[in-house]
């Protein structure tokens, strides 16, 4: 039987969705996460208990591994690829962030994460993948509540632009870089197929739940008081600036998913109506 792939993070959006791909390909994978107890996985599917921010989870959950699906975090990361490189691992596919490619990213907060991250494997010597995606249609959910509650969303920069990428292209991208060796070694920066603008992305959530949302432009300051239960100053004031920065002015957009999976990348509408119910109140 061949070695089974380590998903970490297996409760997320994509961790999930790649262990059901590998799965349905009669692959095998080992399921990791911190809270293994709580994954709702078939019987068949193996679990393990790593915790990135715990080395001594690391040796048990990587024995017998050649390939990691690995998510970015770089608080014990150089422990982490030297317990991989003594397992005999050969292969990471990593999920980074697009924002590693843009100007000042060591300066960035969200960047300087998945940028360490990156730089630590690449000097790893054990081959490397790096999935880059942008802002995820599924950030929209935050939302939800407000669109549940009032009808009205409040964003600082309704005209500031994103191109959202479903998190199962991302899965998809993941599955196809695991088991196709020529895709291997490179860096993919994924994207959704359209630039929409935060309005436009409450528009298409109002036409997938049959109801008009009304979108409120407020302060900065005011957001980022907002927000200040949900993330630090530093992570706040660095989305202010993306938002400043793309406000009427369009994100790339890239062909990543469609060369990774030979098919066009989903589109935010189709989140919307997927996820429609998550909006109605």
């Amino acid at each position: 039987m061949s070695s089974p792939v380590l998903v970490t993070g297996s409760r997320g959006a994509i961790g999930s969705g790649l262990v059901s791909r590998l799965r349905a390909a009669g692959l095998p994978v080992r399921a990791a996460s911190a809270a293994p107890e709580k994954l709702d996985l078939p019987d068949d599917v193996e679990t393990v208990r790593l915790r990135l921010g715990e080395p001594g989870t690391f040796p048990a959950a990587l024995a017998g591994v050649r390939q990691v699906f690995l998510y970015a975090d770089p608080t014990h990361v150089d422990a982490f690829l030297a317990a991989a490189k003594a397992a005999g691992v050969e292969h990471i596919v990593l999920l980074s962030s697009s924002s590693v490619l843009y100007a000042g990213a060591e300066d960035n907060p969200i960047a300087q994460r998945h940028l360490a991250v990156e730089q630590a494997l690449t000097a790893s010597g054990i081959d490397a993948t790096l999935l880059r995606p942008g802002a995820f249609a599924g950030n929209a959910a935050g939302w939800a509540w407000s669109i549940k509650s009032t009808g009205t969303v409040e964003v600082p920069y309704p005209g500031t632009h994103a191109s959202p990428i479903h998190q199962d292209d991302v899965a998809d991208a993941a599955f196809a870089v695991l088991t196709e060796p020529r895709l291997r070694g490179a860096a993919y920066h994924l994207t959704g197929p359209e630039s929409l603008t935060a309005a436009q992305q409450i528009a298409a959530l109002g036409a997938a739940i049959g109801r008009d949302i009304a979108v409120e432009t407020v302060s900065p300051e005011a957001w980022k008081a907002a927000m200040s239960a949900y993330m630090d100053d530093a992570t706040a004031d660095a989305l202010l600036d993306y938002f400043a920065a793309y406000d009427g002015r369009p994100d790339t957009v890239t062909r990543g998913v469609e060369e990774l999976t030979a098919r066009p990348a989903r589109t935010f509408a189709d989140w919307a109506a997927e996820n429609a119910d998550t909006f109605r109140p």
